[in-house]
């Protein structure tokens, strides 16, 4: 559960994510792990990355980064600044550094890293980790092995992947499904007013998001979520899925 962010939290939300995915037939395997509850884990990973030289400490304001086209420039790798002084922790990304991420849906992904996205932040000023930082180090501490997420996480992956070598960690295998978008090409989300899933139309959602993916649609005889994920299990065809990064919600009736 990735709760790294608790301004931007709504109270419940997280519980609400939970009661959904079970009413929807997907159940956890172990119990749920939240990332409220690995900081040590986190501190400890920025702080291998801080002694061996990997990152640095930086005070730029989002007014230095723009006036540099939005990407870091390494202003601060050698200023040593101290651990006193109110600083994001950044992972110094080294020049020309390239990251290619092979994808079982989207198009092969070649980045220049380091012309593209420059050193970025693991930690941030107020103390709050990175969703880099902590999705890389909770993935490895779960053994997850394959990850299966939104098109919206495409272009993140590079920065991932270049994490979990600078710490050591294995790369999982990836594929990013397209996201359901509304009439303005924005994603289904709270930001958006999307409204929200309801768990008596469960069997309904589950047929429609499979007709989203472009998968076999289950016998209607088939009444339950758990049977109807079962069927979409066996009947899984990853080439069949789009590769375009949004689909208009219109498109799925």
């Amino acid at each position: 559960m990735e709760d790294l962010d608790p301004p931007r939290e709504q109270v419940g939300a997280a519980q609400a994510i939970l009661d959904s995915l079970q009413q929807h037939g997907l159940h956890w395997d172990d119990a749920v792990l939240w990332q409220s509850t690995r900081h040590e884990a986190y501190a400890a990973a920025v702080n291998e990355l801080l002694s061996s030289g990997q990152a640095f400490r930086c005070d730029c304001s989002r007014a230095q980064l723009k006036a540099e086209g939005g990407i870091y420039r390494g202003r601060c790798r050698h200023r040593g600044l101290s651990a006193r002084v109110e600083s994001a922790v950044r992972l110094q990304v080294e020049d020309g550094a390239t990251v290619q991420v092979r994808d079982d849906i989207q198009p092969k992904l070649h980045q220049h890293i380091g012309a593209e996205v420059g050193d970025f932040v693991i930690q941030r000023r107020d103390g709050l980790y990175a969703y880099q930082l902590a999705v890389v180090v909770d993935d490895a501490f779960q053994g997850v092995n394959r990850v299966l997420r939104g098109s919206d996480l495409y272009d993140s992956t590079p920065r991932q992947v270049y994490l979990q070598r600078r710490l050591g960690l294995p790369t999982p295998r990836y594929a990013h499904i397209p996201v359901i978008v509304n009439a303005e090409g924005q994603k289904l989300s709270k930001q958006t007013h999307a409204a929200p899933l309801h768990g008596d139309s469960a069997i309904a959602n589950l047929r429609l998001a499979l007709r989203f993916l472009n998968q076999a649609q289950p016998p209607a005889e088939l009444k339950e979520p758990e049977a109807l994920l079962a069927f979409a299990v066996q009947h899984w065809d990853c080439s069949a899925v789009p590769g375009r990064a949004g689909i208009p919600e219109s498109s799925l009736y």
